[in-house]
């Protein structure tokens, strides 16, 4: 009978103990730690303990984890709990404090903002590779003549590529068509006239001296459209390397501008996120009047200049100042 009655006293003073906690929103700060609650963990400082009763809306964050500084916003519970290790508390917020935690001579005033920022950069570097796009276009009344026509230029014009072109390029076919060629008169049905075959052979290659040479050797075999030229850089790692590297350099220092101007400085980078690169180059364009009006006796010359690597990255910096 004495031992039924004691432990109903302990009840009924955990009960009241419970109860004297007034359900007030309140700001506490401390590290986080684990219990010997089931999946539970505290905030404790000083003076408390506060028993987080919902953690798990915080735990997928990368800074809640033992010993970080934090400081959440919320209200104790009148609850009860299975060892009643800590007050009960429900967060409505929580951060962690790292960059607020109090240093001889700091001043508590200040405070820390993120800024946004984006790096821009762009390098010089020369190709390594050339793309020339060239067609063999013929025309005929009749479809099967200008199909017929147009595969035996374009076979001369393929061996021909090949040879100037050298061992170590690729040359392919990249396109074809055989079209109806139409007049159209006002009140009536359009009318077939002839048809137009074209078929289109690109020409990739390493050796860039031979573009000029590839070019000629397609007309003289009978190409009569160069339908583009596009320089590229294959072997591009260096260079996108550093773009990015003096991208990154560039947003670095516009956050330190920006804290600069607010009296402060950059406590760290929260985030970087690279935007991705460019290749911008101009595209010279060769039409079939280039060949009918260049001397069988002049090259054709080409330069090659530089490609333009761009690279764009973006950057978060926590800023600490007084204002």
């Amino acid at each position: 009978m004495k031992r039924t009655l004691l432990t109903a006293g302990v009840v009924a003073l955990v009960l009241a103990s419970a109860t004297m906690l007034n359900a007030k929103e309140i700001t506490v700060r401390g590290k986080l730690q684990k219990t010997v609650e089931a999946g539970g963990w505290l905030i404790v400082n000083s003076d408390a303990k506060y028993l987080i009763l919902n953690a798990k809306n915080y735990q997928s964050n990368a800074w809640f984890k033992e010993s970080t500084n934090v400081e959440a916003v919320g209200e104790t519970k009148d609850v009860m709990t299975t060892f009643m290790e800590g007050t009960p508390f429900e967060a409505k917020s929580m951060q962690p404090l790292e960059q607020n935690v109090a240093t001889p001579g700091r001043d508590d005033n200040r405070r820390v903002t993120r800024v946004m920022v984006a790096g821009d950069s762009i390098v010089q570097a020369q190709p390594d590779t050339a793309i020339i796009t060239i067609a063999v276009v013929t025309q005929n009344r009749n479809a099967i003549s200008a199909q017929q026509d147009n595969a035996a230029k374009t076979d001369a014009v393929v061996r021909a590529l090949k040879a100037a072109a050298g061992s170590g390029a690729e040359v392919k076919t990249s396109g074809y068509s055989l079209q109806p060629q139409r007049v159209y008169k006002e009140n009536q049905p359009p009318t077939i006239t002839g048809y137009e075959a074209r078929n289109s052979v690109t020409v990739t290659l390493s050796d860039l001296t031979k573009v000029g040479a590839v070019i000629d050797a397609s007309a003289q075999a009978g190409a009569n459209d160069v339908s583009g030229i596009a320089f590229t850089l294959r072997q591009d790692r260096q260079a996108r390397d550093r773009a990015l590297s003096e991208a990154t350099r560039e947003a670095v220092s516009k956050a330190q501008v920006i804290a600069s101007a607010l009296g402060g400085r950059v406590v760290r980078i929260v985030e970087v996120q690279e935007e991705g690169f460019q290749q911008r180059q101009p595209v010279p364009v060769y039409q079939a009047e280039t060949f009918m009006a260049k001397r069988a006796d002049v090259a054709t010359p080409i330069e090659v200049g530089s490609l333009d690597i761009s690279s764009r990255v973006q950057v978060i910096a926590e800023v600490e100042s007084n204002m």
